[in-house]
């Protein structure tokens, strides 16, 4: 090979080897800054991978689920990952009830129950844990998890189910519970436990599974009655007759009512409405009630005192026009409570009245009367202010005597008797609103409550809750088809 050609190979040679070697020299910088990095900052696990959403699953059962001749006090449920228990003593339900309420605890995978009582012979027990079992890591709810087993050589198979309507207002309450009671007398709700109890869900259904062939009396009450037991202040129901107990039983629905409503203080109150200067006031006074300023054509006008009324002369109340000349065919009236004053009187539309009030037409009960004689100035609203509205409805038996309500913001606002399936409402306030039947079973024009007594008992009136909601537009012929089922 030429001399020439051998320095060109050689020069191309050692270029090469300063180029390896600067890469070299830069990896073994580059590996000592890792390596620096790492031993002064903290160690992360490498993040990533799909979330777990799956509930726990049992993989073992001791017992195992659904034995027969029982004779363990103790049971462990082992599942396949690591599980805690929440709201114990919310969530798990013991079938039959037991006198002493069983231990529930867990580690790791394992959740234990620990039987302090004797377990009845030829008994099947079921525990419905609801949603106390999760996952640790991500709090997976193994929902309405069951458990079963018998102490005798066969496992009951019989069920119960229906459902629970407020009677008042035809909705649901999940909180309310349905309790079964061997003893059929009407006496065993307000001494004894029941032998059965369990939860709604969310739309009002219940369910009892694994139950003995047999006779109950079945009844709801309020979950916050420790021990299940009617409280005529709470929510309540009862089956008129007692629910036979042998395979498949559905169907029943319990209408839960309250036999003696907690007193509230209603906006109707004269406390819920008369400010605090005119509470505290010495003086008798009073204060209009209006809506907005300007009479309802479908209310009467109340006056709210600050004290009990002991004498009202209505020759001295007068409602006039504007020229002070007497209108006809009002009425006046005192409320119950006698802090309320009632004029009632079919308002004319976009009218002008004068109510003149002498001094001496209201005394309290220590003969205070009013500081002067006052006028007030009222003005109605415009027929254009309301809206028509017409009903048309299917399948509704008018002779059960409905009456249609209509709710804002849990409030009844209107109630029509309806005798025919198509009829129209005028001077209807705009809004929107629930709309409920009543059948108004003695036809007194109002929902009636049930009792529940030894040798008295009457179920509530029913009411149907339509599942929508009516808006009502001013000025405007609105229409409407509801169908019943």
């Amino acid at each position: 090979m030429p001399a020439p050609q051998k320095a060109c190979k050689f020069a191309t040679f050692m270029k090469v080897k300063q180029h390896l070697t600067s890469y070299l020299q830069l990896l073994v910088v580059l590996i000592a800054v890792i390596t620096l990095a790492g031993s002064c900052a903290n160690i992360v696990p490498p993040s990533g991978g799909f979330r777990d959403s799956l509930p726990p699953r049992l993989v073992m059962a001791l017992p195992k689920d659904s034995a027969v001749n029982v004779k363990s006090k103790n049971i462990t449920l082992t599942f396949d990952e690591f599980v805690q228990l929440d709201n114990v003593s919310e969530n798990i339900i013991y079938s039959p009830v037991l006198k002493t309420i069983p231990s529930a605890d867990y580690k790791l995978r394992n959740v234990t129950i620990r039987f302090r009582d004797s377990l009845e012979p030829n008994t099947t027990y079921s525990i419905d844990f609801g949603n106390a079992i999760q996952d640790v890591n991500e709090n997976n709810i193994a929902r309405n998890f069951r458990y079963v087993f018998s102490t005798g050589p066969t496992i009951d198979y019989n069920s119960y189910a229906g459902k629970v309507m407020i009677a008042e207002t035809g909705k649901v309450d999940s909180t309310l519970w349905v309790v079964l009671h061997r003893d059929l007398s009407d006496s065993a709700i307000q001494k004894l436990q029941p032998r059965f109890y369990t939860r709604l869900n969310g739309k009002g259904e219940f369910i009892f599974n694994n139950l003995p062939a047999g006779s109950f009396a079945a009844y709801v009450v309020n979950k916050n009655s420790y021990n299940k037991v009617f409280d005529s202040t709470e929510l309540f129901a009862f089956r008129n007759s007692a629910v036979m107990i042998n395979g498949k039983t559905t169907g029943d629905t319990l209408y839960a009512f309250t036999q003696s409503p907690k007193p509230t203080k209603s906006s109707g109150d004269a406390g819920a409405v008369l400010p605090p200067s005119l509470r505290d006031d010495r003086r008798l006074r009073y204060l209009p009630v209006l809506d907005n300023g300007q009479q309802d054509l479908m209310s009467n006008l109340p006056l709210f005192f600050n004290r009990k009324l002991f004498a009202v002369d209505t020759t001295k109340i007068q409602l006039t026009d504007t020229n002070y000349r007497a209108v006809n065919g009002y009425t006046i009236q005192l409320d119950t409570s006698r802090k309320k004053l009632i004029i009632n009187y079919p308002w004319k539309e976009n009218t002008v009245y004068k109510l003149v009030l002498q001094k001496e037409a209201f005394a309290d009960t220590n003969a205070v009367m009013l500081p002067k004689s006052d006028t007030l100035t009222i003005n109605s609203r415009k027929e254009t202010e309301y809206g028509t509205i017409r009903f048309r409805f299917l399948n509704l038996d008018t002779s059960r005597h409905p009456i249609i309500q209509l709710v804002k913001n849990d409030e009844l606002t209107a109630s029509y008797p309806v005798t025919v399936n198509d009829f129209t409402i005028k001077r209807f306030k705009p809004g929107t609103y629930d709309v409920r039947i009543l059948y108004d079973t003695n036809q007194n024009g109002k929902w009636d409550t049930g009792h529940f007594s030894t040798g008295k008992k009457q179920q509530p009136e029913r009411v149907v809750s339509i599942p929508r909601t009516l808006t009502i537009r001013a000025n405007w012929d609105n229409e409407v088809t509801i169908a019943l089922q």
